[in-house]
């Protein structure tokens, strides 16, 4: 089960976060987004030695600017609070999970 993330829990969140955190940056509008939605879901589901969360863009637009986050999906894997791996664009989850290092 993924996190929703907003300005209030981020930091905790993500930032504060002993084990990777894998933030899906993501907006209603965005047909990609919505085809990313079940893959990220079932890395949620699989992997707990993760955290899996989502940050709609339109809601959090400062928190998307913060991490220069132009163009969605984009899927940013933070360790330590520092941006380890990003993948922009749909992806096959074997696809996403290869760029993020996971």
């Amino acid at each position: 089960m993924h996190i929703e993330l907003s300005g209030e829990n981020f930091e905790e969140e993500v930032i504060n976060c002993e084990k990777p955190v894998v933030v899906d940056f993501w907006a209603e509008w965005c047909g990609p987004c919505r085809m990313m939605a079940p893959i990220v879901e079932e890395i949620s589901e699989e992997r707990g030695d993760i955290k899996v969360c989502k940050l709609n863009v339109d809601e959090a637009s400062d928190i998307a600017n913060r991490f220069e986050v132009s163009a969605i999906p984009t899927i940013i894997c933070f360790r330590n609070g520092e941006i380890a791996a990003t993948s922009i664009g749909f992806k096959s989850k074997e696809q996403l999970l290869s760029e993020l290092g996971l």
